[in-house]
């Protein structure tokens, strides 16, 4: 067995630089005796749960204890892109997706945390076998009053991508009291992966679907999710692909060229995301209070012009390498962070970083022991360690949702910070910060270092 150094439910509301540094050094301790223990080389295993002794301190797991399930869910009468002919009528579909929810638990007596997870690979013959700290159809932990219930957090993969690939996140997130839905997008999934209209015209809508069955499921009486689920307070992460629908749901509608671009759905059926369709913005979904969007993909493609980008007012937090040359970074993810200046955003930057900052989880082992490897880049970055890219982002994912959904104002420590951790000034003595110490809280001394987090508030270029 490989053992995996964690700092396992360290409450998130232990933030002083004191408590930080006291939990480095045990952890670092403990590092130390498993040095002695010998370890078989050849044993591999693919934790999702890794949090590395560096890890900034809002990365580690919360108190709750999490449960998994598998959900299939149909939207009926969808139009389907793919079998409508140019010219004719649109055909409809009931479209199917299946979806893994993340949920506070109440474990069993005997019962302890862990799991796995059977998921295909960016190569599609290739699965692999994933380890978390979720438990399979554990019992939910029921909020005790309507007020109590846990707000909903909507993650959307790439193209092509599984509900899986942002998996640590989802178990991170689901174990500090958020209700999170991962989405397996129909026709663009490893091993479902068709022509990109579908994407482009049914990611939105994928999105605002799946946040209307969780609100549904959770006002069923006889459903795990009854009484769980706070769909008002709505957040959704989405990755590359993910982003371009987030940003779409967030009020950023697409431009005309999209609509009548040689790739894009026949007969102007993207005309019902387009900021030129007076009708777009009743379509939106008011629950959604704030967004992740991680490398969104299309900027650089014109599926925006910045005029398109005005029309967001939700909170957003940007996500993205500056070395990213599928979504781009200048002319891309940052362009849009300056051109949606009717919302308060964050723009954090991981420096040299490419298309795969912060997103998937690190490359399977099944995929590096496979004979050609094929598929490994899909998971990896040419500078940073997938690990400590997750933790960066679990880390700002916890501060960002717990206040925007959750309205905890002392997570805006961990926002409203010296914007270059490079040029911060880290300055202690004996525990006490001095009048120049400005390093991010949460963060050891040096490891802010790669990291940018910029802010503008709404009305700011």
């Amino acid at each position: 067995m490989i053992i995996v150094l964690k700092r396992n439910r360290l409450p998130h509301q232990e933030t002083s630089i004191t408590s930080i540094a006291a939990k480095a050094a045990q952890t670092l301790a403990f590092a130390g005796a498993l040095a002695m223990i010998s370890v078989p080389t050849n044993a591999q295993i693919n934790r999702i749960d890794i949090i590395r002794p560096d890890a900034p301190s809002l990365a580690a797991y919360g108190d709750y204890d999490i449960g998994v399930r598998t959900l299939t869910l149909l939207d009926s009468s969808r139009v389907d892109v793919l079998n409508t002919q140019p010219g004719s009528e649109a055909t409809t579909y009931d479209r199917s997706l299946t979806v893994e929810v993340w949920y506070p638990s109440k474990l069993a007596s005997g019962q302890s945390r862990g799991g796995e997870y059977q998921a295909v690979t960016r190569n599609p013959k290739i699965k692999a076998t994933l380890y978390g700290q979720a438990v399979r159809d554990a019992a939910p932990n029921q909020p005790h009053t309507e007020e109590d219930a846990y707000p909903l957090v909507v993650i959307s993969h790439g193209y092509p991508g599984n509900r899986y690939l942002l998996s640590h996140l989802g178990e991170n997130l689901a174990s500090k009291g958020f209700v999170v839905v991962s989405i397996d997008h129909t026709d663009s999934t490893y091993d479902d992966h068709k022509a990109i209209i579908s994407t482009l015209y049914n990611r939105p809508l994928d999105q605002r679907f799946v946040i209307e069955s969780m609100a549904a499921l959770s006002n069923n009486a006889s459903n795990f999710l009854a009484g769980m689920v706070d769909a008002n307070n709505t957040g959704i992460v989405g990755y590359s692909m993910g982003g371009y629908g987030l940003v779409n749901n967030l009020g950023g509608g697409y431009s005309d060229d999209l609509v009548s671009s040689l790739w894009a759905p026949p007969n102007n059926l993207l005309e019902l995301h387009a900021a030129s369709n007076p009708d777009y913005r009743k379509n939106l979904d008011p629950r959604i209070k704030a967004g992740i969007a991680i490398a969104p993909w299309g900027m650089e493609q014109g599926v925006w012009r910045e005029q398109d980008l005005a029309g967001i007012n939700v909170p957003t937090l940007y996500l993205a390498g500056d070395a990213d040359t599928i979504s781009g970074y200048e002319n891309g993810v940052r362009a849009i962070y300056k051109a949606a200046v009717n919302s308060d955003r964050y723009l954090l930057t991981y420096k040299n970083a490419s298309h795969n900052a912060g997103a998937p989880y690190s490359v399977p082992h099944e995929i590096q022991n496979s004979p050609t490897g094929e598929g490994a880049d899909h998971y990896t970055d040419p500078v940073w360690d997938n690990v400590r890219m997750n933790n960066v982002m679990g880390h700002f994912a916890t501060a960002y949702f717990t206040y925007h959904l959750k309205g905890d104002s002392s997570m805006l420590e961990f926002l409203d910070i010296y914007p270059d951790g490079a040029e911060a000034t880290y300055s202690m003595k004996n525990g006490v910060p001095s009048a120049a110490h400005n390093y991010w809280p949460g963060f050891e001394e040096g490891s802010a270092v790669g990291l940018k987090l910029e802010k503008l508030e709404r009305s700011q270029r």
